[in-house]
């Protein structure tokens, strides 16, 4: 503690020394000396500290020395931090420990009190006293108000004590009811807070639903772009497909799939030519080709209709197509040769030939039926194996190769390819119409 930071309390200013106060300090001293010196050298040194203290501070202001023993670094001894030696005109053995001392219990003697640190300085005092002085009239005031109200009470009749005990009765009912009121007010307070906290918690719930709902919301917006561009792709597809079923309506589906022409003495369907000439050799393996798309050609033209053969069975097998027999087992007519001089074989071939002719008279028999009845241009004879040009003087054309020559059979495979196109004709025509 430093000796010259008392402060006063309220305003923070730095506090001045009074030499009213000397008196008090010497007695402070006094009581300190004597209980760190023993009693004798208390006694010896109270007369040297009066005798020191009295002349000191006769010659100088206390605040002054204060001040010029703080400053004066070099005339301290640093040797021992809690006990420092004052010299000059101190002539006593007073230490810089007693006098902070000393000076503090001066200042709590002032304050009256222990528990303030510093006392106050005199303009804050006086404002103490002022506000203490207005607080004491006041008391005063209201003790003399209690004291009459008291003695009127004691002084009023017996009538008026009456009066005033019932109303006092009805001040206190009315209490009891208002404290009534107050605890169910207390009690609905705790209830609506309850209630709040609740609906704060339900708050919470609701925006994270809000939330939940609001990424769902989004989500199903962002599947509904997608469905609507899907069904926006679906739309121009379906439009494409009608534009493409349109024009199929338009379209002679046999036609387009098996075309059939001529080139001088050979008929051609589907770029096969289905036939040979001694001067125009063709293979064997194209002829089989041929024959595979006739064969195809007169199922397609037989299921259209709704007929089932009843002698033969028709499979197609492209180059190696084949009649079975429905009367005899496990006989099978292949409608495909191979480039031997191989006369079994070659028998085989005629008989599927014929059996080929069977199925086509099976057709046009049924064909003939109705109003709008299928008319051949040429007649086919299935025993003999023929094929018949009325135009020509009724000529014949055997379908067989044996006991035939080639431009016989070529005439015949024209002819029969010739009924094919205008059963192609007339089956395009029925299907439109239906």
């Amino acid at each position: 503690m430093s000796l010259n930071c008392f402060t006063c309390q309220l305003c923070k200013q730095p506090l001045k020394w009074n030499k009213s106060s000397i008196p008090l300090e010497k007695l402070a001293l006094k009581s300190t000396e004597e209980s760190e010196t023993g009693n004798l050298a208390s006694a010896q040194c109270e007369a040297k500290t009066q005798k020191g203290s009295s002349d000191y501070f006769k010659d100088s202001n206390i605040e002054d020395r204060q001040n010029e023993v703080l400053s004066g670094n070099d005339r301290l001894s640093m040797d021992k931090p809690n006990h420092f030696i004052l010299v000059g005109q101190f002539d006593s053995m007073r230490t810089l420990h007693s006098i902070q001392k000393m000076t503090v219990d001066v200042f709590d003697i002032l304050s009256g009190k222990k528990e303030i640190d510093h006392p106050l300085c005199e303009d804050c005092t006086d404002k103490l006293l002022e506000t203490l002085d207005t607080h004491l009239t006041i008391l005063d005031s209201e003790n003399k108000k209690y004291k009459i109200c008291l003695e009127s009470g004691e002084s009023a009749p017996e009538g008026e004590q009456e009066a005033l005990q019932e109303e006092l009765k009805g001040l206190e009912l009315e209490e009891a009811r208002l404290v009534q009121e107050l605890q169910e007010l207390e009690k609905n307070r705790e209830r609506a807070a309850t209630d709040f906290k609740a609906a704060q918690a339900e708050t919470r719930t609701l925006d994270q639903q809000e939330i939940l709902n609001q990424r769902d919301y989004s989500q199903l917006q962002w599947q509904e772009m997608e469905l609507q561009d899907e069904l926006r792709s679906l739309e121009k597809r379906f439009k494409y497909v009608q534009d493409e079923q349109a024009q199929l309506e338009k379209m002679n589906i046999f036609s387009t799939t098996f075309d059939i022409c001529q080139d001088g003495n050979f008929a051609i369907i589907n770029n096969f030519r289905l036939g040979n000439l001694p001067s125009v050799p063709v293979s064997w393996r194209e002829i089989n080709a041929a024959w595979g798309q006739t064969a195809l050609l007169l199922l397609a033209l037989s299921k259209t209709i709704g007929l089932e053969f009843k002698r033969y069975q028709l499979v197609p097998c492209g180059s190696h197509s084949y009649l079975k027999s429905l009367t005899q087992d496990a006989i099978y007519l292949p409608l495909f040769c191979c480039d031997r001089n191989d006369i079994w074989l070659y028998y085989k071939f005629d008989q599927a030939m014929v059996a080929f002719l069977d199925c086509m008279q099976q057709f046009k028999n049924e064909a003939e039926k109705g109003e709008l009845g299928l008319h051949l241009p040429y007649r086919i004879h299935v025993k003999e194996g023929l094929m018949e040009d009325p135009a020509n003087g009724g000529k014949f054309y055997s379908i067989r190769t044996h006991m035939n020559t080639e431009e016989q059979w070529t005439k015949a495979l024209k002819l029969m390819l010739t009924n094919f196109k205008w059963s192609l004709a007339w089956v395009s025509l029925r299907y439109r119409q239906k």
